[in-house]
């Protein structure tokens, strides 16, 4: 059963859907230009192709982005963004007093 409460949900979903694509794909840059600094406009180009991909996949296209953009950078012959290390504890000198420091990937 639909109710006006899920209708209203479902609407204030769909006008948000688009902000938040352009801001995982804005992610996606930053994390790829990390990597891969002078490679600004192939980025670019390749999150364009496959942001167009995705919404013709799917009608949520932000949930299909990152893999399209993972596989095709790596038919390019790059390594894709590792997402599991991003926020995984970097060990330095405060080691030896045993403290941990987080490194962050600029997300």
């Amino acid at each position: 059963m639909i109710t006006d409460q899920t209708t209203d949900t479902l609407s204030i979903f769909l006008q948000n859907l688009p902000g938040a694509v352009s801001k995982l794909k804005n992610r996606l840059q930053r994390n790829y230009e990390q990597l891969y600094p002078g490679l600004h406009d192939l980025i670019r180009i390749v999150l364009d192709e496959e942001e167009a991909n995705a919404r013709k996949l799917s009608p949520f296209p932000h949930l299909l982005l990152p893999d399209l953009v993972d596989a095709h950078i790596a038919q390019l012959g790059l390594e894709p963004v590792n997402y599991e290390n991003l926020f995984k504890p970097v060990r330095t000198s405060a080691e030896q007093n045993h403290q941990l420091i987080p490194a962050y990937a600029g997300c």
